[in-house]
């Protein structure tokens, strides 16, 4: 049973990217910037902008945090992403969800120019995506693939199933896993909450995504004898341990890989971010 290990691979991609930034510097004299707005005091949308902010420094990108109070209002951070998107040294834009109830989190996503929107949840990146082209991948999903390409799982002509149907991994997930402009290539079936017999669609899966937001959901009897699972999940359980939406310890004895949590899809997630802020700075500066 092999272990997916998302922490190793993410350190040599980052190394990959760092030296681009340094090339691109020295050609052309570019160093790719991020900017994030984070919105209130949430404890884990404070570490995650953290993290995001210590990668981007190991890798030579520069960030700014833009911190707001609890009671910022849709009007104001229009304000302040109309502010980035006319910044020309600005090259990525992304948003710390989740937002306040208060602000209309849709209208403000959709406020970020698409060619910085780098978590690629505009409707024109979308849109790009679902027609085979793209100028960013989506995070997660590119974390995702990424993973499974570097750990040298094969994809064309596999049946994947996707055990979730979110905008931000579910959806993106299927598509990119379809598509012959991704060099994916497989069979995809998504299943949900209102799947009837699901379990009987999982154990169909040569290559089984979870990203349901269930703690510990998937388990051994839902997954095919060497099956490659890749837990997206990340939940917090009563006793404070970290844990994915798969019973790990049930089905790594059926699976012929899986991806633990922590150390698997996570870091992944943020060095695709980097590699999209490296995309927009590049395309942002051509000529």
């Amino acid at each position: 049973m092999q272990i997916l290990n998302g922490k190793s691979i993410a350190e040599g991609i980052r190394c990959e990217i760092a030296a681009e930034i340094v090339a691109l510097k020295a050609e052309r004299g570019i160093v790719p910037c991020l900017a994030a707005l984070l919105v209130g005091d949430d404890p884990a949308s404070q570490i995650y902008v953290s993290n995001k902010e210590k990668a981007c420094r190991q890798v030579g990108i520069e960030s700014r945090i833009l911190r707001l109070p609890d009671t910022t209002t849709t009007p104001t951070l229009l304000r302040h992403i109309d502010q980035f998107n006319a910044d020309a040294s600005v090259h990525g834009i992304l948003v710390q969800l989740p937002l306040p109830k208060r602000c209309n989190e849709q209208q403000i996503l959709d406020a970020i120019a698409p060619s910085k929107d780098v978590d690629a949840f505009h409707p024109e990146n979308v849109g790009l995506l679902s027609q085979g082209r793209h100028r960013f991948l989506p995070c997660t999903p590119h974390g995702v693939q990424q993973l499974l390409l570097r750990s040298g799982i094969q994809t064309a002509g596999q049946h994947v199933v996707v055990v979730g149907r979110s905008d931000i991994v579910g959806k993106p997930m299927a598509l990119m896993m379809v598509q012959k402009s991704t060099g994916a290539d497989a069979t995809v079936t998504i299943v949900h909450s209102r799947t009837k017999n699901l379990a009987d669609v999982t154990r169909q899966a040569d290559i089984l995504i979870v990203a349901i937001g269930k703690a510990k959901f998937v388990t051994d009897v839902m997954v095919k004898p060497g099956a490659v699972v890749v837990d997206v999940g990340i939940n917090r359980l009563s006793d404070g341990k970290i844990c994915g939406d798969v019973d790990f310890d049930t089905v790594k004895e059926v699976a012929g890989a899986i991806s633990p949590v922590p150390g698997g899809v996570g870091p992944l997630t943020i060095t695709m971010l980097l590699r999209n802020t490296l995309i927009a700075a590049r395309y942002q500066n051509i000529g």
